[in-house]
């Protein structure tokens, strides 16, 4: 879909949305169908081939409305009102297109999560790839079960968020099965890239994962936010989170037929994030998403490329998909400089990252429209600035001598 069928079929969203809440009145204010009434009217898998906005629409209609409560007929008056209006529904769109995440690059879900549990978190050594493996991770164990503490819980990274490294699932998995260990997988950024076979070997020992979880709001063109978890074993949340006052119970209350998330989670309700999802896979089709991650991953090989062509500079880690770290060879401070000139120009944006204690800039590629183009003139910018800086210091040291 590009900016052409974006403004013509966004015309006939809006058409349908007001269609909708004009006659919101005439449609039933609670749905007759049975659980897993959906199961058999959607295929199991996503199509190859994008499928038409016009068939994605009809469906809407005839598969997903029947299932629907209606929360803005003015026949509803259960629990308590979920605001609408249009001017909110127009801000909502805007909010989609900018994609503003609001966030400083400081998010430490897990060591977060630690501070919430009240329990002690400790960092694994990593090998020279930057990643978790066996030996460093029984060593903590047998270190902390001396110090009497318990361990219970391994969160392990599939594209860590400095480097986008792979901890080795063949060897972390057996362990926390041996000890009783749950195994949580973070795949927030990487797990996209798992609808193209050739990285599917980065999942080799997945099958030893208690929960895993990826963002198709990061890589799958899918609008902040959208966080898919799988967990093996859905009673290991719901044991720990069920509750049912009165208001809350419903006829198929322990029937095993339904998927009640509110079980799941700390909040009772959700957006109803997987319809945008199933446009998504609809409208594009899987050939087109794999389409879209392997050229992010050729574009960050280009880059790669430009990096290792220039002897004043390095790549610190190995480049597996989109993103590359890089440096100047020199101090931290030669880089925390470059940086700076960087964000200060403002004509690109980079963050950093410290690998083996060193100072290192990250580039990613993230946007939709981020071409070969794009990427040249970003590095032919960073050169330059390179260039600016080296003299600059060259200066100084030539006025001390």
């Amino acid at each position: 879909m590009n900016a052409s069928d974006f403004r013509r079929r966004g015309k006939e969203m809006v058409d349908y949305m007001a269609d909708y809440l004009e006659g919101i009145e005439g449609r039933q204010v609670y749905p007759d169908v049975q659980p897993g009434y959906l199961r058999p009217l959607i295929p199991a898998t996503a199509p190859q081939e994008p499928d038409t906005f016009e068939d994605i629409l009809q469906d809407v209609e005839k598969i997903i409305m029947p299932g629907v409560t209606h929360w803005h007929s003015p026949y509803f008056f259960a629990y308590f009102p979920t605001a609408s209006s249009y001017p909110a529904m127009l801000a909502d769109m805007l909010c989609g297109a900018i994609g503003c995440i609001g966030f400083s690059w400081a998010h430490s879900s897990v060591e977060r999560a630690g501070l919430i549990g009240g329990v002690k978190l400790k960092a694994i050594p990593s090998d020279g790839k930057f990643a978790m493996r066996a030996s460093a991770l029984q060593e903590a164990l047998e270190r902390d079960k001396a110090a009497g503490l318990i361990p219970f819980f391994v969160v392990a990274t599939l594209g860590t968020t400095s480097c986008c490294s792979f901890d080795n699932l063949l060897e972390v998995g057996p362990i926390c099965h041996e000890e009783d260990i749950w195994l949580h997988v973070d795949a927030a950024y990487a797990g996209s890239a798992f609808i193209c076979p050739e990285f599917r070997h980065l999942l080799n020992g997945v099958e030893f994962a208690d929960s895993f979880n990826f963002n198709p709001h990061k890589w799958l063109l899918v609008n902040f936010d959208c966080s898919a978890m799988w967990v093996k074993r859905r009673t290991d949340l719901t044991g720990a989170f069920k509750l049912d006052p009165v208001y809350l119970k419903h006829s198929h209350q322990g029937s095993g037929l339904i998927t009640d998330y509110r079980h799941w989670q700390l909040p009772l309700g959700r957006r109803f994030r997987s319809l945008k999802m199933w446009f998504v896979f609809r409208m594009y089709g899987v050939k087109g998403l794999q389409a879209y991650i392997r050229k992010h991953v050729q574009l960050s090989h280009e880059f790669e490329a430009f990096v290792l062509q220039d002897p004043r500079f390095e790549v610190c880690a190995e480049v597996t998909l989109g993103l590359v770290c890089f440096r100047l060879k020199g101090s931290d401070g030669l880089n925390e400089a470059l940086l700076e000139r960087i964000n200060s120009a403002r004509k690109i944006h980079l963050v950093p990252c410290r690998l083996r204690g060193q100072f290192v800039l990250r580039f990613a590629i993230c946007s939709r429209k981020v071409e070969s183009g794009h990427v040249r003139l970003a590095w032919e910018h960073i050169r330059g600035l390179a260039a600016e800086l080296l003299a600059a210091e060259e200066g100084k040291a030539e006025i001390k001598s």
